[in-house]
């Protein structure tokens, strides 16, 4: 099942769909996010792990565009006690081209990276294996 969260104007900002032979979520963000729009997917992720465990998420930043570091503080604080609660233990990270989001996934490791399992990957196939070998 896919499930695809739009912005007012109805273009996607976030798409999310359950991987079920390899037992994680697949997020994949579109253009520039704001706090309101990460919260929505971040509590879209507890939702469905609460709904149905996986220690593993795919988290794809490959068409996000822009700075979300404003949204880091609500992410450390609020969303990581939820989806660590929700069962979350490894978090596979697909880099953006654009260095501005870039930064911000870097800075957001630094908060939460003693929490989980956070590991950077400039390829889909590359952040796959690795969630694979994944207990």
């Amino acid at each position: 099942m896919i499930t695809s969260l739009r912005r007012g104007d109805g273009s996607v900002y976030l798409t999310v769909e359950r991987n079920q032979p390899e037992n994680w979520i697949h997020a994949r963000w579109h253009g520039r996010q704001t706090l309101g729009s990460i919260m929505d997917g971040g509590l879209t992720y507890v939702d469905m792990l609460r709904e149905q465990p996986s220690p593993r998420l795919l988290n794809d930043h490959r068409e996000l565009i822009g700075n979300f570091t404003e949204a880091n503080d609500w992410i450390e604080h609020v969303w990581t006690p939820l989806i660590i609660g929700a069962g979350l233990r490894y978090f596979a990270q697909i880099l953006s081209p654009d260095i501005f989001a870039q930064l911000s996934i870097e800075n957001l490791q630094l908060r939460i990276g003693d929490q989980l399992h956070i590991h950077m990957f400039d390829s889909l196939e590359a952040a796959q294996y690795w969630l694979r070998i994944q207990a």
